[in-house]
């Protein structure tokens, strides 16, 4: 399966212009979106946005392909769960596939989907989790505070990304699966965040902001391909885009430069992957 993966594209138009043109350009067999997809909740009507930027510039794509490309997508921490709604609806109506916490058969290979990042500095909350114990880092903002735009319908104190990864995968085999997390592996060249020589309440800031539970899954199950984003300038920091982890290849999609990052990937060979800003 060849396929196109991006993450964080935050509601910019213009990064969705450019990617539906290279989806036209290059017709693959799929399209992976990793979340945080949407303008400031705040700021702009996500409703409309999904709607006329997202549902449209998908069904233009696949009018003009022959609804060849399939997309796959999960929200990330900046959007809203409100917005859930929609795109279960646009997942009913085969626009796309909406696959936070699912599995999808697709082309041979099980494509899964996963949200929650750990604890952030930020105040929305809606996806945000512990990670594998009831712990937030410094200058980080517990699950159990904040503030929703839905009602959660768990534990907040108690649930955590280590749980829920395991009851999505259950005892599946995963050499040839795909996961879109929104969250990448902690201690990683993936997950390397800007916050070198900081400190709060005294304290230094981890450099390395990712989720440990991700990690210790990859480690122990070697899923095929797993894709990230959520820290913009963490391959601007590192230089890589790309990071082998046992048997599993990792991929961060997103970028801090007003660009779209676009990673086009071949199920059959991913250490040919490449890597454009447009």
């Amino acid at each position: 399966m060849k396929f196109l993966f991006s993450s964080d594209l935050h509601g910019s138009q213009a990064r969705y212009n450019k990617l539906f043109h290279e989806v036209e350009i290059q017709n693959p067999d799929a399209v992976l979106l990793g979340g945080d997809l949407l303008p400031h909740y705040r700021m702009a009507d996500y409703e409309e946005f999904i709607n006329q930027v997202i549902f449209n510039g998908i069904l233009s794509c696949n009018r003009k392909n022959g609804n060849k490309t399939a997309f796959f997508v999960i929200l990330g921490n900046d959007d809203p769960r409100s917005a859930e709604e929609m795109l279960i609806d646009g997942h009913q109506k085969e626009i796309l596939f909406y696959i936070n916490q699912k599995k999808i058969n697709y082309r041979g290979c099980n494509i899964y989907g996963y949200s929650f990042v750990p604890p952030t500095p930020f105040l929305m909350k809606d996806w945000e989790k512990y990670d594998v114990s009831r712990f937030a880092d410094p200058g980080c903002v517990h699950p159990t505070e904040g503030f929703r735009t839905v009602e959660p319908d768990y534990d907040t104190e108690y649930s955590t990304i280590a749980d829920d990864i395991q009851k999505m995968i259950l005892n599946d085999n995963l050499s040839n699966a795909l996961f879109l997390f929104h969250s990448p592996p902690y201690q990683t060249s993936l997950d390397r965040a800007a916050l070198d020589g900081k400190f709060v309440d005294y304290v230094p800031l981890d450099i390395h902001v990712g989720s440990i539970a991700i990690k210790r899954f990859i480690e122990e199950k070697s899923p095929l391909i797993t894709l990230h984003g959520h820290i913009h300038e963490s391959t601007s920091l590192t230089g890589k885009w790309m990071e082998k982890l046992g048997d599993t290849y990792m991929f961060n999609g997103a970028t801090h430069t007003p660009e779209l990052a676009l990673i086009a990937i071949d199920t059959e060979n991913p250490d040919l992957a490449k890597r454009i800003l447009i």
